[in-house]
């Protein structure tokens, strides 16, 4: 969402286990003063389970309860946002009260699209500052002095496109420790209004909390007021001072505001201050901006009759649509069908595996045809696979050819918006081939819009696809209202105002100039140009703008005078000097990542690339080829903080996979078709969360055995058919300390005279860590000692220990990693909660490595170790689909068949086949000795050899 500001504080504090698990949840301000020091011994040591009831003074006489060992000084938040850049910086002072050693986190949620500028911490009494360096000089950087207790980092986050940062530090007793973080973001106009929006999530009473906006406007300020987002719990607290052209916001809620209720020690301050605002377009539609050297245009006229639209809807009705997204889909396209206008003309494509249109042609929007979708809409059943290539070709067609037959207005606008929730499993796979199809096809006067429903959609592509053909993407979650998000985007899109827009200046006097917009000019929104210029030719820069209304051509100029601009902006303290120079920097970068994204050959890319990179060391910002080092004054302790990823582009080499339908992995009313099968190509071994490596050993349901053989390329597979309640052995290795045991689950009931068995809960014991992990289908469980924590599935978290990364995605993985070199995945597996047999169970994934010790074993452990084997006489089996084969291993000569069985990473429903050997009699004469063998009586129990 363009223009969110949110920033998440949360300090978790697991006392003495030595873990972070950041959740979902000031250039120094003379004003705010230095640490106070507490009266010592207002704070002691409790067990989990209990409250202090001690208590230390509070502000103005108020009490404040003593919960933890940590005490929240201050937690303090300045924005000034000079004509819509917004600088933003975030800081906290925190205080060490426990005789013990403690570890802080400080975790910041940023909107993904913002730049860092500035980090800082001061731990007690040393300084920690940043700097930005290329990337792979950062790291090497890093290398050479790792901050020992100290941990920084840039990750993505699912929630709401934003990015988390955050920092852990390990601070000793009764030691202080502030943290400072400075970032900034141009605000958009989106339906008639700016939003900065701050996320305070202070986690527990701040005996200082304050937030303060400084909003600078020239332009004027046409309205502005906080919206009530507490339920009324802070009435009267917010205190707003407007003028003509600044305002400011003051939040500053006390300790006992603070509190949910007067005995509470809670903390009710959880939520969003959102303050939203306008400026004055009364007396023109553009404004013109000159200081330092850059020049800003903003565009926004108003009080115009929309442009006629022609627009077809593209609706994923597949199988994964089912229920509450479907249902709010159909609701928000009923209201948005009744928006529609007399003189609009639109159709429906709806896909899942098929393609159906409710009109072949476009029809104009009356009363009859709108009611006669809304029943077409309304009748939707989702079933099947997902087709989007072949939707997107078929209501492109239908503008083409409605255009070609000069059945389209002259002076109307095309648009064509795409809901879906997944990537493509029927007709076209490859997403870049699906880009270049569309692309193609689509005309210069379409504009395609994008909205992503769910976790799942791969909203790089729909960001590249909509970026491509003069359009916008979005996306939306599945525990947000679908049907109010979506029909926010469509107001967004929907209404035209102009075509053909196109900003001109005097050539000579002006260069790089970038803009964030299309072609076209949609209500409620704004065009913002930006650019260089030289004083020293011209007094006055003149911006001419030409566009096409509903009715006529327009020409529209803009002068703009830098001496009236700069004697405002020097009688502010608060206004920024360089806000032009920062808002032309956000766009360029911002446009070209995109234009990377989308480069035709590594050569172009190479040359935006180094652009991209020079452009963020000179203005001191983080950047997806960027890291910030931070490192004490003497140089020997360092952090570093990367950006994520920028999207995968064309030169990356990334990998699409095929997907087939299971059967009976879905109810009764989904009725996919099977797809392609496409063979899963090979890669080197990464993360889980990235592209997953194809070759590991794994274990899936009933529970089904994949052992990999790198040397010999084989994949061998092996069920073992035990008793619920009973725990197998995976991976044990004493010498290593590494335990991987899995529990098992049955089904409902019988299947065809026999009950299936899954594993229902995995644990992973670190001996030398003394760190357990138990994950089940419910909770994922951490302990440390006598510490234990528990997360949920619906929660996502990044947990650190010295040597131990924990990394939950929510509601789909949680991946272990020990010294970033031996890498354990759990898949969660969802069913049907009604369904009559099958349960919920989990899935195994370990990498092969070597990595183990020589007395490494278990029923997967002892393949990391791998025998060799030799597979022969391959002859037809007594299923034609299944041929059979003798394989020598271990001196023994098995009969092995040839099979299928399922790989669940990247596609968590349906699969992806995967070809193997299969050894029968649970696995006999492959592994040593006999499944019985491998039977632990505890979860953390390493396996006892004979």
């Amino acid at each position: 969402m363009k223009g969110l500001t949110c920033f998440l504080l949360c300090f978790l504090l697991l006392e003495a286990q030595g873990f972070e698990i950041p959740t979902n949840g000031l250039s120094e301000f003379a004003e705010y003063g230095d640490l106070a020091e507490l009266a010592p011994g207002k704070f002691h040591v409790v067990p989990e389970n209990r409250r202090s009831q001690r208590s230390a003074s509070g502000e103005s006489g108020e009490m404040m309860e003593d919960v933890d060992q940590v005490t929240l000084y201050s937690y303090k938040v300045q924005s000034t946002i000079t004509s819509r850049m917004a600088n933003t910086v975030i800081q906290t002072k925190v205080v060490n009260h426990s005789p013990e050693p403690q570890d802080v986190v400080f975790d910041i949620q940023i909107p993904k699209g913002a730049f860092i500028s500035n980090f800082s911490m001061t731990v007690d009494g040393t300084k920690f500052t940043s700097s930005i360096k290329e990337k792979t000089v950062g790291r090497a950087l890093y290398w050479q002095a790792r901050a020992k207790g100290k941990t920084a980092g840039l990750v993505r986050s699912r929630a709401l496109d934003m990015e988390n940062f955050k920092t852990e530090v390990n601070i000793a007793p009764g030691a202080k420790v502030q943290f400072e973080l400075h970032y900034q973001e141009v605000k958009w106009r989106n339906l008639g209004s700016y939003e900065h929006r701050i996320h305070l999530q202070p986690g527990r009473l701040a005996k200082h909390l304050e937030v303060d906006v400084q909003i600078i406007e020239p332009q004027g300020l046409r309205f502005l007021h906080v919206l009530d987002t507490f339920d009324g719990h802070f009435d009267g607290v917010p205190v707003v001072v407007k003028g003509q052209q600044k305002a400011h916001v003051a939040f500053k809620p006390t300790v006992a505001q603070q509190r949910k209720c007067p005995s509470c020690s809670e903390t009710a301050v959880d939520g969003e201050l959102v303050v939203m605002y306008d400026v004055d377009r009364e007396q023109k539609a553009g404004e013109l901006q000159l200081f330092n050297g850059y020049f800003v245009h903003f565009f926004a006229p108003e009080s115009m009759d929309p442009i006629p639209k022609n627009i077809l809807f593209v609706i994923d009705v597949s199988g994964s649509m089912w229920g509450i997204k479907m249902k709010q889909t159909v609701e928000a396209m009923k209201t948005i069908l009744d928006d529609l206008r007399a003189e609009d003309q639109f159709s429906l494509v709806d896909f899942n595996h098929n393609i159906r249109t409710w009109r072949n042609d476009l029809v104009s929007a009356t009363k009859t045809q709108v009611a006669d979708a809304k029943t077409y809409i309304e009748k939707i059943q989702p079933s099947g696979g997902t087709n989007i290539n072949e939707a997107l070709l078929r209501a492109i067609f239908i503008l083409n050819e409605a255009n070609n037959l000069g059945l389209l207005d002259p002076s109307s606008v095309s648009l064509i918006i795409l809901v879906s929730d997944g990537d493509p499993t029927v007709g076209e796979l490859q997403l870049s081939k699906i880009q270049k199809n569309v692309k193609q096809n689509i005309q210069d006067n379409v504009s395609l819009f994008s909205l992503g429903i769910g976790f799942d959609v791969d909203y790089d592509f729909l960001k590249r696809l909509s970026n491509d053909n003069r359009g916008m993407a979005q996306r939306i979650y599945g525990n947000q209202d679908t049907a109010s998000q979506l029909k926010k985007f469509y107001n967004q899109v929907s209404t035209p105002l102009l075509r053909n827009v196109q900003f001109n200046y005097p050539q000579a006097s002006v260069t790089d100039v970038t803009q964030n917009s299309f072609p076209n000019y949609f209500g409620g929104s704004e065009i913002v140009v930006a650019g260089k210029f030289n004083p020293e030719k011209l007094e006055q820069l003149q911006g001419i703008i030409t566009a096409t209304s509903a009715n006529t051509e327009l020409v529209l100029e803009t002068l703009a005078e830098m001496d009236g601009l700069e004697a405002f902006l020097a009688k502010d303290r608060h206004a920024d000097p360089d806000f032009t120079k920062k808002l032309w920097a956000y766009l360029t970068i911002n446009q070209l990542l995109d234009e990377r994204s989308r480069a035709p050959s590594a050569a172009v890319k190479k040359k935006i690339t180094k652009t991209i990179l020079q452009m963020s060391l000179d203005h001191h910002i983080v950047t997806p080829l960027t890291a910030m080092v931070v490192e004490n004054e003497a140089g020997d302790e360092r952090m570093l903080a990367d950006a994520p990823p920028q999207d995968q582009s064309c030169c990356s080499g990334t990998l699409n996979y095929g997907r087939k339908v299971a059967p009976n992995s879905l109810p009764p009313w989904v009725n996919p078709l099977p797809t392609p099968r496409v063979p899963l190509p090979a890669v080197g071994p990464s993360v889980i969360e990235a592209t997953p490596p194809p070759h590991v050993m794994r274990v899936e349901n009933d529970p089904h055995f994949i052992i990999y053989l790198p040397k010999s390329q084989q994949n061998i597979c092996f069920n073992i058919d035990s008793e619920p309640g009973k725990i197998l052995n995976l991976v044990s290795d004493p010498e290593s300390g590494i335990v991987v045991n899995g529990q098992l689950i049955s089904a409902k009931k019988l299947k065809d005279g026999k009950l299936s068995t899954y594993f229902g809960k995995i644990g992973f014991y670190f001996q030398h860590e003394d760190v357990k992990i138990e994950v089940s289908t419910e909770t994922i469980s951490l302990s440390r000692g006598s510490r234990v924590s528990v997360l949920s599935w619906s929660d996502s978290a990044l947990i650190l220990n010295q040597r131990v990364h924990i990394s939950v995605k929510k509601e789909k993985a949680v991946t272990v990693t020990l010294d970033q070199e031996v890498s354990f995945s759990v898949l969660l597996h969802r069913v049907w909660k009604k369904h009559p047999i099958n349960v919920d169970f989990l899935g195994i994934y370990i990498p092969p490595t070597t990595k183990f010790s020589p007395r490494a074993h278990g029923l997967i452990g002892q393949f990391m170790h791998e025998p060799e084997i030799r597979i022969f006489n391959e002859r037809p089996g007594k299923d034609p689909e299944k041929p059979e084969a003798s394989m020598e291993v271990k001196g023994q000569t098995l009969v092995v068949t040839r099979g299928l069985q399922k790989d669940y990473r990247t596609d968590s429903v349906f699969g992806t086949d995967v070809p193997c050997w299969f050894v029968h009699n649970s696995g006999k004469g492959f592994i040593d000795g006999h499944y019985k063998d491998y039977l632990v009586p505890l979860l953390y129990s390493f396996l006892k050899r004979p």
